[in-house]
């Protein structure tokens, strides 16, 4: 990673910092979109990775969506068909590389998060917020509509009553709102949003990696699929976990009443 996107594993745990603070880390009109998708191939490559944080250089997590490329595509000589193809082949790559991510993602959110910025909170699966961290679905002041999959992922988050007052009157919410809607599972003093981060991370990655991926790929899964249709898929996952070397082990440490050790 270069420009954008910072790329820092310690033992199991990657954390990935959005690293333009000066433009308060947009997704639009840099690099963003390619290292993240990178970012994302690289860890869920690496059996080593057991969780994910992100976060941003404060002091915005991020501001979304760069105005003067919006800017750019409201000049007549760009097509509705050229608008949409960049959409397609840009920013909307980030919900699919995140959504199909095995690895568990935990976002630090430490200032706002606005618009997209919001909607990548609500890519990853667990948001824990600095007190600074305020967040605002704000396209339709723009007269935008949410291009990078907001209007699905923001309502399984929050409700869609909530979802669409946010939406609907594009208004900024506090860090404690946030908390009280669910979109964040807490609130913590902005020092020490990150120590928060990496405990919240180390109690996941004590637990067998393939489990894990297995178990958010089933959670995943259960957003859009049918009940015995998941069921299937369960079956079939259990069939693999049960002959895992890692669940003879975390049977064995049971057993044995200590502690268990987990091989990459």
């Amino acid at each position: 990673m270069s420009d954008f996107l910072s790329y820092e594993q310690q033992d199991h745990v990657v954390t990935l910092t959005m690293n333009d603070p000066k433009r308060r880390n947009p997704l639009t009109g840099n690099s963003a979109v390619d290292e993240f998708v990178a970012a994302l191939a690289r860890i869920h490559a690496d059996s080593s990775v057991r969780a994910v944080i992100l976060t941003g250089a404060d002091p915005a997590f991020s501001a979304g969506g760069d105005i003067r490329t919006m800017q750019q595509q409201a000049a007549p000589e760009v097509s509705p068909g050229r608008i949409r193809e960049d959409y397609r082949g840009g920013i909307q790559r980030l919900p699919l590389a995140l959504f199909n991510l095995e690895v568990p993602v935990i976002a630090a959110v430490n200032g706002p998060a606005i618009g997209a910025g919001l909607d990548l909170a609500c890519m990853c699966d667990l948001r824990i917020a600095s007190e600074n961290a305020k967040f605002a679905e704000s396209f339709v002041k723009l007269g935008i509509i949410p291009g990078d999959g907001g209007a699905w992922l923001l309502p399984r988050v929050i409700g869609m009553a909530r979802a669409a007052e946010l939406t609907f009157t594009a208004e900024m919410i506090d860090a404690q709102r946030a908390l009280e809607w669910g979109l964040v599972s807490r609130v913590v003093p902005h020092a020490s949003l990150m120590d928060t981060a990496r405990e919240l991370a180390a109690r996941i990655v004590v637990h067998p990696p393939l489990a894990m991926r297995m178990t958010k790929k089933l959670m995943r899964e259960a957003m859009h699929t049918r009940l015995d249709t998941l069921l299937e898929i369960s079956a079939a996952f259990q069939a693999l976990a049960h002959k895992t070397a890692e669940h003879a082990e975390a049977v064995s440490a049971f057993l044995e009443k200590r502690a268990p050790r987990f091989t990459d």
